[in-house]
């Protein structure tokens, strides 16, 4: 199940406009992924469904987010409202 997540958050982002680069799912240590890239301030580790979760509800188009970087502490705030 987390390949599956990895790769259709991966997709959502790509639609969304975003180069690998600047924001992509990873497997990281211990069950969880990684949302990480040149636009967000540092890492954002869960697991994979709820990262998927995060890229398909909170992560705005490209264009939308400009020049602005996204925070770790404002998806996990946003998730919790």
């Amino acid at each position: 199940m987390t390949d599956d997540s990895i790769a259709a958050a991966n997709r959502l982002l790509r639609e969304k406009g975003y180069a690998e680069r600047d924001l992509a799912v990873h497997p990281g240590p211990r069950d969880r992924v990684l949302l990480k890239g040149n636009k967000i301030i540092s890492p954002f580790a869960d697991d994979a469904e709820l990262v998927l979760r995060v890229v398909r509800e909170l992560v705005p188009v490209h264009a939308e987010l400009g020049n602005r970087l996204l925070r770790p502490a404002d998806l996990r705030a946003a998730l919790s409202g």
